[in-house]
């Protein structure tokens, strides 16, 4: 007798990347080292232990610049980030406040920091609102995904829709456009209205019967852990890769525009083998609302007239170190800076996803590469090890198993290129929100928790809120990493 089950699907992600410019040490360590050393043996030399003693400070300086770390990272490495917000806080600008008495211009969204530069426009055709960057020169659309069930599926069809998404993620890389996909799940606590008013509409049996009673009971159970969850799919065109097909279509953001509405009809095609529907793209008072909500927590488009994109961003925005301040709620954003290195089922996110309890986006920003660039990358990141390797056995330093590991990952992205799979850099951001501070710092430190059971290290993007939350909470496909 054979067994007809198959085993699940499991997916393993690589490490991140860790080879530097010698030993594994960045340029920015290598540089430090060398002043230090530059600093030391010189004074060594010419004033023994005096010249040591009075030289301290320099090259100890130094030495710990390359070596001491904060939160994980070295502090060489963390200067930048620290010295360009103390630049933007001593010239004011971490602090946003609406200013009515001066509108901005029409067409732009009204959002703080390098996002101020946003404009939109509604696409005659088909009513979606598009956000361009004319900075980052892209042309972005956002979808309202619906999804069935997935956990309680069996092996075979989860394997059939993880298939179909790899499918859709290939397309996109093959079309050479640029195109970027960034996938939003917003979590939000609910106090189970939605349960219960279903039960007071669809309920047959008086409330004194058994079942009912049961089920009433079974509602008061779980309502203390319901959340809705909405996902959000914004596709985002680079307008200088896919200058060829736009052209094609017409020029400027009308053409853009055209040709933006047939990789829409792309997508929509693409996620219908995996069982994905876009049920609508997002027009304005939708995408108003949606931007509205993220600054404001308690916003209710039910109740509140229907937003325009004029005015759908925050009130005042105060951006400090570790976390920001906007509306009605504080917000942090983590990233997700290792995922599971050993073999996951593909709903390895869902102690994350369906936490209860707290406010949160999780967003997936994922860029397929193209397969002469990933190919050469790819070549470069072989030379670096091998290279790495040589280094390391001239000077007798042993070898660590992570570097083979690494090895062994650059390989298999080769190896699935050459299989025909696409290669895609992705980023994995949470948006953490709460109405107050000691709330906030609960929320974050359980949503660490989570992304622990899920397999997953997370890191708090200090010094870089503003920008990172624009990324994070908004389905606007920007990126925070360059």
């Amino acid at each position: 007798m054979t067994d007809s089950t198959s085993a699940p699907a499991t997916v393993r992600f690589a490490r991140l990347p860790r080879a530097g410019l010698l030993l594994g040490l960045s340029a920015a360590r290598v540089a430090c080292i060398a002043a230090a050393a530059a600093v030391l043996i010189p004074s060594l030399f010419m004033a023994g232990p005096t010249g040591l003693g009075l030289t301290t400070p320099l090259w100890a300086g130094a030495l710990a610049l390359a070596f001491v770390r904060y939160q994980g990272r070295p502090l060489i490495e963390s200067l930048p980030t620290a010295a360009h917000f103390l630049v933007r806080r001593a010239s004011g600008q971490t602090r946003f406040r609406v200013r009515p008495g001066r509108p901005r211009p029409a067409g732009t969204l009204a959002l703080p920091g390098d996002a101020a530069a946003l404009r939109f426009l509604i696409d005659e055709e088909s009513g979606t609102a598009m956000v361009h960057d004319p900075h980052a020169q892209t042309l972005t659309a956002t979808a309202l995904i619906r999804h069935p069930a997935y956990v309680l599926l069996s092996a075979d069809e989860q394997a059939r829709r993880v298939h179909g998404w790899s499918r859709a993620l290939a397309h996109l890389a093959s079309t050479g456009t640029g195109a970027r996909v960034q996938i939003l799940e917003i979590s939000q606590p609910d106090a189970g209205h939605g349960i219960q008013g279903w039960w007071e509409s669809h309920r047959t049996s008086p409330s004194t019967s058994w079942e009912a009673c049961q089920y009433e009971e079974l509602i008061r159970t779980v309502v203390t852990a319901a959340a809705t969850h909405r996902t959000l799919a914004a596709l985002s065109l680079d307008l200088r890769k896919a200058s060829p097909q736009i052209r094609q279509s017409g020029r400027g953001l009308r053409g853009a525009a055209a040709f933006l509405r047939q990789e829409m009809a792309s997508f929509e095609t693409s996620l219908r083998a995996a069982d994905l529907k876009a049920d609508q793209w997002l027009r304005e008072t939708e995408l108003a609302a949606t931007l509205r909500t993220a600054y404001e927590p308690g916003y209710d488009a039910a109740v509140h007239n229907a937003p325009k994109l004029v005015g759908a961003g925050p009130v005042a925005v105060d951006e400090h170190w570790d976390h920001i301040r906007h509306d009605t709620g504080f917000s942090a954003v983590l990233w997700i800076s290792e995922w599971p290195r050993v073999a996951a089922p593909p709903s390895f996110l869902h102690a994350l996803i369906f936490q209860a309890g707290i406010r949160k986006t999780l967003s997936l920003t994922l860029q397929p590469v193209p397969t002469e660039q990933a190919l050469r990358d790819i070549r470069k990141a072989k030379v670096d090890y091998i290279t790495e390797a040589a280094q390391k056995a001239r000077i007798g330093v042993i070898a660590d198993l992570s570097d083979s590991i690494e090895h062994a990952d650059v390989l298999d992205r080769e190896s699935a290129l050459i299989a025909g799979h696409a290669d895609i850099r992705f980023t994995g951001l949470i948006t953490v929100t709460a109405p107050t501070r000691p709330e906030l710092e609960a929320a974050v430190a359980e949503t660490a928790r989570a992304a622990v059971q899920s397999g997953c290290e997370t890191k708090r993007l200090n010094g870089q809120h503003a920008r990172a939350f624009t990324a994070a909470a908004l389905p606007l496909a920007r990126r925070i990493f360059r």
